[in-house]
């Protein structure tokens, strides 16, 4: 294998590496806030919930 190739392997493992960090899903800024605001208020709610079960159960 040459150093060619051997470069391109690793740059293709960087950019592979690269693309999950984002996750920007083709979004807009307001789509995405607007998501991650719905999902934070389910992810409240859902705690909230567990906390009520919790101190019944005591």
């Amino acid at each position: 294998i040459t150093r060619i190739s051997l470069a391109r392997l690793k740059n293709a493992k960087k950019n592979d590496a690269g693309k999950g960090k984002k996750g920007d899903d083709g979004l807009s800024a307001a789509a995405r806030k607007q998501r991650d605001a719905e999902r934070m208020q389910e992810k409240q709610k859902k705690s909230a919930e567990g906390g009520k079960e919790e101190t019944k159960s005591k």
